[in-house]
C-alpha cells in the first residue's frame, strides 16, 4: 500500500502550541509519509478503513457497552498500558502508559488549577485496554471518523484505504449527512469503534464525576478530521461547537508532549492516584 505525496491535512490546522515544542519539532509529529514505523501504520489504517462499517460499529457498541468484561481500578488499567504499544502512532514506539503521564504532567504545568483536566490527560487512552483483551488494534487505536455518511478527505490515507469498505459502495452512506440529519449533534452520530468511545462509556457507566468537558475530550480526542481539519461541522450542534475549544486545548498536550524523554512514573503515581480516587474511585466495571 504505497501512498505518494500524502500530507496529513491536520498539519494545516494545528493549534498554537506555545512553548510545548519548537516550530521545527512541531512538523515531526503525525508524519504519515515516511519513517521507520510507516509500514505498520499503513497496515493498521488499511484494516481499519476496510472493516469499520455501520454494521461493525453497532455490534461493538452492543458487545462492549454491557461492561461485563472485568472489574478493575483506573490505576490497574493504567498498569495494563505498560504492555500496550499503539501500532497506529507515527510519533512513538514505547508503552502507552508513559504517554499517559507525559500528557497529564504537561497539563498539570499549564493548568495547575484544573485537576480534572490533568486526570483526563492520564486516562484518555485507557480504552486501548481492549487490545490487551484480544481486540485487533484496527478496532482500538488511530484517528476516528463517523460511519454512516461520506468519508471526508481529511481522514488519514483517505484516498487509498477505503476501496474495500462495503459502506463506501452503499448509496445510503455516501452523502455528506448519510443516515443523519443536518446539525443532529455528534452524540447522535456513530463513530468508528475504538478506545475513545469505549473509555467514554466506561466513565459514564461507572458514574465518574469529571466535568462534562472531560467526558467530551475522552470521547472525541481522536476525531482529528473534526477537531483539527475542520470537517463534519454539518453534523454538529451548538453543544459540539461549544466543546470544540476544550478538545483543541487538550490536543496540544496529547500530541506535542510525545518524546523519548520518559517520566519517572513511580514518583508521579501518588499524586495521580489521589485524583483517581477523587473522580473515579474504586473498582470500575469494564
Amino acid at each position: 500500500m504505497r501512498v505518494k505525496n500524502f500530507i496529513d491535512p491536520s498539519h494545516v490546522y494545528r493549534p498554537d502550541i506555545g512553548d510545548l515544542c519548537s516550530k521545527s519539532n512541531k512538523e515531526h509529529f503525525r508524519n504519515f509519509e515516511n519513517g521507520p514505523l510507516q509500514e505498520r501504520i499503513k497496515k493498521t489504517y488499511k484494516e481499519m478503513h476496510t472493516y469499520q462499517t455501520v454494521e461493525l460499529v453497532r455490534k461493538k457498541y452492543a458487545q462492549w457497552g454491557r461492561m461485563e468484561r472485568t472489574r478493575m481500578s483506573i490505576m490497574q488499567a493504567l498498569a495494563e498500558m505498560d504492555l500496550m504499544v499503539d501500532e497506529s502512532d507515527p510519533d512513538v514506539d514505547f508503552p502507552n502508559s508513559f504517554h499517559a503521564y507525559q500528557t497529564a504532567e504537561a497539563i498539570r504545568q499549564a493548568h495547575p488549577d484544573k485537576d480534572w483536566l490533568q486526570l483526563v490527560g492520564l486516562i484518555h487512552d485507557l480504552g486501548k485496554v481492549m487490545a490487551r483483551w484480544g481486540e485487533p488494534q484496527w478496532c482500538v487505536v488511530g484517528d476516528t471518523f463517523p460511519v454512516g455518511c461520506a468519508f471526508q478527505k481529511s481522514i488519514v490515507y483517505r484516498d487509498s484505504t477505503f476501496q474495500d469498505n462495503p459502506d463506501s459502495h452503499d448509496v445510503r452512506y455516501n452523502t455528506p449527512c448519510g443516515i443523519y440529519e443536518p446539525n443532529c449533534g455528534l452524540d447522535k452520530v456513530s463513530m468508528s469503534w475504538g478506545h475513545d468511545e469505549y473509555m467514554y462509556r466506561v466513565l459514564k457507566f461507572n458514574e465518574c464525576t469529571i466535568p462534562e468537558e472531560g467526558f467530551y475530550i475522552v470521547r472525541y480526542h481522536s476525531f482529528y478530521p473534526w477537531h483539527t481539519a475542520g470537517d463534519y461541522d454539518h453534523l454538529c450542534n451548538e453543544q459540539d461547537r461549544a466543546m470544540l475549544p476544550w478538545v483543541r486545548e487538550f490536543n496540544k498536550f496529547d500530541l506535542y508532549t510525545k518524546s523519548e524523554d520518559l517520566p519517572n512514573v513511580e514518583e508521579l503515581k501518588p499524586y495521580y492516584a489521589a485524583l483517581v480516587e477523587k473522580y473515579c474511585p474504586g473498582s470500575l466495571r469494564w
